[in-house]
């Protein structure tokens, strides 16, 4: 009977070991409802240029700038994670605060595209052809997912540097990580999708 026992935990473990946690499912929900809704508006976008009057945009050089800012967060953000696993805390913490400073300077660098777009383009919410409110509206909601996810970071980096380190569980850390190369990605995306229609 002991023998039993022990063979239904081992599969009570191997059962539990094939379900996603619950932290990872939500997140990859959230994903593809955001990956909906920025389908949904580069959509409109693709449709809207192809209307008379629509107006071209330069891109300003500092979001190719700001660009490789948010790919190298990505990948200190990724270091972070394997030295987490390996229980290296001293160089998690430095590579975590290393990717918040990254993030950071990426929001920063995107104001002041957006900032160069509206006064010396004059890239304005008027104009019929709507390429303008395409655009901030795009990019601002991008923009809110990143300071979301900054907030999370930095919570996350306070947590590691003042808190106890009760669990050694990384899925806390891996949720972050995957969220964070999806706002990478997505606006690698939408830089190109920008450049290519603009």
């Amino acid at each position: 009977m002991v023998g039993e026992l022990n063979i239904d935990k081992t599969n009570n473990t191997l059962g539990e070991g094939r379900r996603m946690h619950p932290h990872k499912f939500t997140l990859w929900v959230a994903i593809a409802s955001m990956l909906m809704m920025f389908a949904g508006l580069t959509s409109a976008f693709i449709i809207k240029s192809n209307l008379e009057g629509w107006r071209t945009i330069d891109f300003p050089k500092i979001f190719w700038l700001s660009t490789v800012v948010i790919v190298a967060s990505s990948v200190t953000i990724q270091m972070a994670l394997r030295a987490f696993k390996q229980r290296s805390m001293q160089r998690y913490r430095s590579l975590m605060v290393v990717t918040v400073i990254l993030g950071m300077t990426f929001v920063a660098m995107q104001i002041l595209g957006f900032y160069e777009l509206w006064n010396d383009q004059n890239v304005r919410f008027k104009g019929s052809s709507g390429a303008g409110q395409f655009l901030y509206v795009i990019a601002g909601l991008h923009g809110l997912h990143v300071i979301g996810g900054m907030v999370a970071l930095i919570i996350v980096v306070c947590r590691s540097l003042w808190g106890r380190v009760k669990s050694y569980s990384s899925v806390p850390v891996e949720v972050m990580s995957s969220y964070w190369h999806f706002v990478d990605i997505l606006w690698i995306y939408l830089l190109v999708f920008f450049l290519l229609l603009s």
